[in-house]
């Protein structure tokens, strides 16, 4: 069986619902998150996790890179990220419903039109609803507070009450927003390979108070998800 072969069967078995990956490919954006997440699958050689540096751009050619190099059941985006109010609490863990890039698109004089309305093409990649759900349920049996949502890719993370509210209004049951995600999950989706996004809260989608952040707290939360990764995946 060659590469395509092998991600064509990986495709067949997201179709069906299956949580079960042979080989995992977790892209995050710098050292201290791949090395969080690598400190929970405790030399796991099933999984390979990257750095591919902050952003869409470094997250979507990381992760092509990668692919093209391999062959893997699944991508996953992993790292920390801000919360909205309500729906994800800092120190808590978001798995991605659907991966969305809130900032494709233009502004006009009645407001912000995504790509997609524009008739620009989709600007979400969903993830498969069986393992977004197998393993939110593994997580909160491991007794890991965790929330599913969307996830929204942002080029500017966050920093005023104003730019979180019109976010939120757009993106009514969003969870969190993160940097990267969207850009992993398109480059999974060119290769028909699933994608699943995993974001530790570090802290609230709002003002920007880099002193009340707990990069620490959700590193941690990382570490412990990604050992529950070695068992639903």
């Amino acid at each position: 069986m060659d590469v395509l072969d092998r991600q064509a069967a990986a495709a067949d078995d997201t179709a069906s619902g299956s949580a079960e990956c042979s080989r995992v490919l977790i892209v995050t954006a710098v050292a201290a998150e791949r090395d969080a997440v690598l400190r929970g699958l405790n030399g796991s050689v099933r999984f390979d996790v990257i750095a591919a540096g902050a952003g869409t751009a470094a997250a979507a050619a990381g992760t092509a890179a990668a692919l093209a190099a391999g062959s893997y059941g699944c991508v996953i985006s992993a790292g920390i990220g801000g919360g909205f109010p309500g729906r994800a609490p800092v120190g808590s863990l978001v798995v991605a419903s659907e991966m969305t890039d809130a900032g494709l698109g233009a502004e006009t004089p009645e407001g912000f039109r995504s790509a997609a309305e524009l008739g620009f093409g989709s600007v979400t990649v969903p993830a498969e609803h069986g393992t977004v759900q197998a393993l939110a349920a593994a997580l909160a049996a491991a007794g890991l507070a965790v929330s599913t949502g969307p996830v929204l890719t942002v080029s500017t993370a966050t920093g005023t009450a104003g730019t979180a509210a019109a976010l939120a209004a757009r993106h009514p049951e969003a969870a969190a927003e993160a940097m990267e995600g969207h850009g992993v999950a398109v480059a999974a989706q060119r290769f028909q390979i699933a994608a699943l996004e995993l974001r530790a809260i570090s802290n609230p989608v709002g003002p920007r108070d880099r002193a009340a952040w707990k990069i620490n707290e959700a590193l941690d939360a990382l570490t412990a998800a990604a050992a529950i990764l070695l068992e639903v995946l």
